[in-house]
């Protein structure tokens, strides 16, 4: 039930900063203190904190009570009849399906009692841990109701089957809604609330870590708290490992058990059209299903599309898969322009609720958001995933991630290592398998932002800095590499690689790079083996044939990453130890331009000083850069888009401030991405954007107009505007990526890449005129972000922009910039 996720998700909205919270919304934390002392002020708003965080608590256990009570609610007459001549159920199938319930129901109606007045007429010396102490004393009765619970289900589920009564009862259970809502009540199914006490337990520790975070040391409620969560820590500890293969285990009609391995979205490539699948892999059988389409209230169902038993399965060698149907891939452009579609509703959806917008509209937002990320969902995955059943038919999946791949593979073929018999399911048998699926499924929802709760975390954004050091544990020498993935829009994205280290068993490849995360929670490292020999190749384009010689992630923890200095890490994969490290930069850190205070180098120095005492028209460094990526680069596959190596980049950069005369030898020499990465960090580092502060805010207006004519004469206005070697800059630099553009089928690099990489890192502006332009860091700056880019992509796909024809001509522009 959303409400509940709704009340108790809330933790890290509350326990984000004050800056970045929406105005005007509930859990935004005012602090009522003015400029006292500052130990004060962080006790008062620790203390400010707790209300919060218990106010959202009881709203959820309000909740929690409503859905016992509604689980307790038909007890009674089904009691009444059992000793009737026309029983519904047995007074023992009673007492196994609402086993403890009552008990339960009662705890929580006790603490909630106690607990309500506490939090409503809050003061700060208020104590409760003695009630959540009590609470954590009485989880023998979970612990109980724990053990029971897989028989309660199987009694419910066998009763519902031979009982038509019982079954409607089951099915539509109602629960009263919280108080204040406008909902009086919602139908819920009897399986899905009793699960429900296994989720509390979990949940009822989540707030005890938050309680004790903001509580201070020498509160009294502080031991107590503590106590009461080492016990529920405990408690969780012990009956995890019993929940869950309660939760994944089948029986077939034969009575062996089957268990749930692995399930996920994938997206599947039937009649040449791309459907969203849920893929269940079981011990012995992998079945492709997608959700019926169900009445309201009615329990969905998955439907089996196929299935493959496991001793039937094969992957299909490289040279089979070339007989396969050619995969469409959506061009970038379109795949970015839908990401800033999705962003500008992230952005509106915000300025409703800041405005306390009706909810009718937020809710349509939300359906165009929820419809544009199922869009790029279905559409981004490039990857072939292929499976073939020996006994006919072929299937392919498109995956967008190489990581989540090898995942699929290797799980099918770790099952295969056991003894398996091929088999084929009775019509009932697939019944009872497929409808197991929506009981046993892990992944319940698509991964797309809108169906996470607004509490939930909206990822890191900004650049994450990674240093990938060295591997050690493998057994023989080989040409190794390592790549970098992060998810963004809900899947993952190859974002860096480093370059191979050949023939070794220790590679040492000590490079940095700088990724761009977009709401991003988890990196992924891969490392592979480098395969040489051509006749492996694939003809197929997204086919990687290097070999994967392991793979890790790790949850990208905001409080962890968010420092300065660099944290550095260990990632194991299948006995190989990867060392990397990482820093992270939010994206109004990353907006300081920096002056540089030496006047005599390029970097940080105003582009008028440099080209005013080169006696140039456009920088050496940029004429240099151009000139070299033009001669070897402008066919290499993400040119401008890859990460170069960040040592590189500062060693070029300390050769162009010193002007050293070996600068034309060190870039012939030199990475070409490196070289890239070195002309994007000039334009970046200059102590104001390319495209000026004072012209900042008319370009974000002019790209805005509507009406053709009005906008070009806008936009050319502007560029005159322009001083001198900025102008000219700015037009060298174009023609050079159009060059750069009309190479897309071979370096994959569009118009609109390119605009994505530089619009940015030509216009955003300095650090005190971008403070007037930030509010919240994800959303306000993606807004911001896109428009950056559209101005870039205008001047890009406009006929060729001539100095002298632009100085000549003289259209006004009918406003003062």
């Amino acid at each position: 039930m959303e409400e509940e996720e709704e009340a108790i998700g809330y933790l890290d909205k509350v326990l984000e900063d004050e800056d970045d919270s929406e105005p005007g919304t509930p859990t935004s934390p005012v602090s009522p203190f003015s400029a006292g002392e500052k130990g004060e002020r962080d006790a008062g708003k620790g203390l400010e904190m707790r209300k919060l965080v218990l106010s959202g608590f009881l709203a959820s256990e309000e909740i929690y009570i409503n859905q016992l009570e509604a689980l307790l609610l038909p007890m009674k007459p089904l009691k009444a009849t059992a000793t009737t001549s026309q029983p519904v159920l047995t007074l023992q199938q009673i007492e196994t399906i609402f086993y403890k319930i009552q008990d339960i129901y009662e705890i929580h109606k006790e603490f909630y009692d106690s607990l309500c007045p506490k939090v409503q007429q809050w003061d700060s010396n208020v104590t409760m841990g003695h009630l959540f102490q009590k609470l954590a004393s009485q989880l023998g009765v979970y612990k109980a109701f724990v053990d029971n619970y897989k028989i309660a289900l199987e009694t419910a589920e066998k009763c519902s089957q031979s009982n038509y009564q019982f079954q409607k009862i089951s099915e539509e259970l109602k629960v009263k809604g919280p108080k204040d809502s406008k909902e009086s009540h919602t139908s819920v199914t009897m399986e899905a609330l009793l699960y429900k006490p296994i989720d509390r337990v979990t949940r009822s520790t989540l707030v005890l870590h938050d309680l004790l975070k903001h509580t201070p040391a020498d509160h009294p409620d502080y031991p107590l708290l503590q106590d009461a969560l080492r016990i529920s820590q405990n408690f969780l500890s012990s009956i995890n490992e019993d929940i869950d293969p309660r939760r994944t285990a089948v029986t077939t009609p034969k009575g062996e058990t089957r268990q749930l391995v692995k399930d996920g979205f994938l997206v599947e490539l039937s009649e040449g059209s791309r459907k969203l699948r849920h893929v269940f892999l079981f011990t012995d059988v992998l079945l492709c299903a997608k959700l019926k389409k169900t009445a309201v209230g009615k329990h969905q169902q998955y439907d089996c599309k196929w299935y493959v038993p496991l001793a039937d399965l094969v992957f299909p060698s490289p040279e089979e898969s070339e007989h396969c149907p050619q995969v469409h891939v959506i061009p970038d452009h379109e795949l970015e322009d839908m990401k800033m579609k999705i962003s500008a509703i992230k952005s509106e959806v915000q300025k409703e609720k800041a405005n306390k917008g009706q909810s009718r509209a937020i809710e349509r937002l939300k359906k165009k958001m929820f419809e544009n990320e199922f869009w790029l969902l279905l559409n981004s995955p490039a990857i072939p995933f292929r499976i073939h059943n020996r006994n006919g038919k072929s299937y392919l999946f498109l995956l967008s991630s190489d990581y989540e791949r090898s995942e699929w593979r290797e799980a099918i073929q770790k099952l295969q290592k056991k003894d398996l018999q091929a088999f084929v399911l009775s019509s009932v048998e697939l019944q009872v398998l497929t409808g197991s699926c929506f009981k046993l499924r892990t992944v319940h929802n698509i991964p797309v932002t809108s169906n996470k709760d607004d509490d939930e975390s909206p990822g890191l954004y900004g650049f994450l800095h990674v240093i990938v050091h060295s591997a050690k544990g493998f057994k023989q020498s080989a040409n190794l590499y390592c790549t970098l993935e992060v998810d963004s829009f809900g899947y993952f994205v190859s974002k860096a690689k480093t370059r191979v280290f050949r023939d070794t068993t220790e590679p040492q490849w000590n490079e940095e790079f700088e990724i761009e995360l977009e709401g991003s929670q988890s990196l992924r490292i891969l490392c592979y083996e480098k395969c040489y020999d051509k006749t492996k190749l694939n003809k197929d384009n997204n086919e990687i044939v290097d070999k994967i010689m392991g793979k890790g992630q790790i949850q990208l923890d905001p409080q962890a990453v968010q420092t300065k200095n660099w944290h550095m890490d260990v990632i194991e994969m299948n006995g190989i130890k990867v060392e990397f490290s990482m820093k992270f930069t939010s994206r109004d850190m990353s907006l300081k331009r920096t002056p540089s205070k030496k006047q005599t180098g390029v970097f940080g120095v105003k582009i008028s000083v440099v080209t005013k005492r080169e006696r140039s028209k456009v920088p050496y460094i940029v004429r240099q850069c151009i000139e070299e990526v033009e001669k070897r680069g402008i066919e290499e596959v993400g040119i401008y888009r890859i990460s170069g190596v960040a040592t590189d980049i500062q060693a070029l950069k300390a050769v162009f401030d010193a002007n050293n005369k070996d600068i034309l030898v060190m870039l012939s020499d030199m990475d070409i991405n490196a070289i890239a990465g070195t002309l994007k960090l000039y334009f970046r580092e200059l102590p104001e954007p390319l495209l000026t502060d004072r012209l900042y805010p008319a370009f974000m207006e002019g790209i805005a107009l509507s009406d053709p004519a009005a906008k070009e004469n806008c936009m050319m206005h502007l560029l005159r505007s322009l001083p001198d070697p900025n102008l000219i800059t700015f037009l060298f630099l174009l023609e050079h990526l159009k060059r750069v553009a009309e190479k897309e089928p071979i370096n994959k690099m569009s118009l609109h890449n390119l605009a994505t990489v530089f619009g940015p890192t030509l216009l955003r502006p300095s650090e005190g005129e971008s403070k007037a332009h930030l509010t919240l860091a994800s959303d306000i700056w993606s807004h911001d972000v896109m428009a950056q880019v559209q101005v870039l992509l205008y001047y890009l796909q406009h006929p060729p922009i001539s100095f002298t024809e632009l100085k000549r001509n003289t259209l006004y522009f009918s406003t003062d910039v």
